[in-house]
């Protein structure tokens, strides 16, 4: 065996220790960047089976079946999104994690709590899944019959009447609120975990009307168990279209549409980012999809981070402006 001198068995070994250490690193980099490389997690802070859950747990599919991994459905729901925004910012900023954000804790809870634990800058928006009018109902058995006949029964027998919400802060909470301003009206909120079972107390006669998602909404005004009055929209939906708008019901400028997008927590690697953005503007292409949110009577997502963000933001203006004049706080 021939015999290295003793300098050159030193530049070998430290030839061999280098590579020892770099070739493992840069493996560890690269596995670092693939994602993703198990199962993926959406927060949803709603109900099972509400105006939140339903729509993502459709997406959520068409995202397995892209990355070839599970995505599973968390449901947070309790505290206007609250709880469900906490759990997702708890959770490693790894791109696993995703959150179902909504007009409710990513807009409202901004300027209607003055305590909160989380703010703007903690998440990134990804894009929207869809967007969707509300639609002010009572109980089929109901004799109100139009948005005129519930605000004189209100007035008749004021602080009697009750209307329920999906939690304290979402929109059918915040629009009800502003429907009592507008009208002169009074009746008491009887807030909800989640959209379904406040639509659930509606149908069994607790609460008098509600201003729910139309998601939530539709398949119980299809059946006949709920008369829709009015959408908060600016033009009637193709979906009821004998519904008018609360405009066309002598409510000027009474416009609110509800919104979910995907987020992910501010210090996810930009890599990974750009992957699920990619995604997930692919499966918001999808005719199957695009077909089952216009049969929710929804209007489909699918915009670029930079536009999505900035429409957030406007949202959060929007409905601090509303709450700011209405004198509304939540803690």
């Amino acid at each position: 065996m021939h015999a290295w001198p003793p300098e050159q068995r030193l530049a070998r070994s430290l030839v061999f220790a280098l590579a020892a250490t770099t070739l493992p690193a840069a493996a560890g980099t690269q596995a670092d960047t693939t994602w993703p490389k198990r199962p993926v997690t959406i927060v949803v802070p709603g109900a099972a089976g509400g105006t939140i859950d339903i729509p993502i747990r459709l997406l959520a599919r068409k995202l397995s079946a892209r990355l070839g991994q599970s995505v599973v459905v968390d449901n947070r729901p309790g505290s206007g999104g609250i709880i469900g925004t906490q759990a997702a910012l708890r959770a490693p900023a790894d791109g696993y994690t995703l959150l179902a954000g909504n007009v409710g804790p990513q807009a409202i809870n901004y300027s209607a709590y003055k305590h909160l634990t989380y703010e703007p800058s903690d998440l990134t928006p990804v894009t929207d899944i869809i967007a969707f009018p509300n639609v002010l109902v009572v109980n089929a058995q109901s004799p109100v019959r139009s948005v005129a006949d519930l605000v004189a029964q209100l007035r008749q027998q004021p602080g009697r009447f009750s209307f329920g919400s999906a939690g304290i802060g979402q929109t059918s909470h915040l629009v009800g609120e502003l429907f009592k301003m507008r009208t002169g009206t009074d009746a008491i909120h009887v807030p909800y975990k989640g959209s379904t079972p406040a639509t659930t107390a509606l149908l069994a006669g607790e609460t008098t009307f509600q201003f729910d998602n139309l998601t939530q909404a539709l398949p119980h005004i299809r059946s006949g168990k709920l008369r829709a009055l009015a959408v908060t929209s600016a033009q009637r939906m193709p979906s009821l279209p004998e519904v008018p708008t609360m405009v066309q019901a002598g409510f000027d400028s009474f416009l609110s549409t509800a919104w979910i997008g995907i987020f992910v927590a501010a210090k996810t690697p930009p890599a990974v980012v750009s992957q699920l953005e990619q995604q997930l503007a692919v499966i918001m292409r999808d005719p199957e999809l695009l077909a089952q949110i216009r049969e929710m009577g929804g209007v489909a997502g699918g915009q670029p981070p930079e536009k999505f963000a900035a429409f957030v933001a406007s949202e959060r203006k929007r409905w601090g402006e509303v709450i700011q004049t209405a004198h509304l706080t939540l803690d």
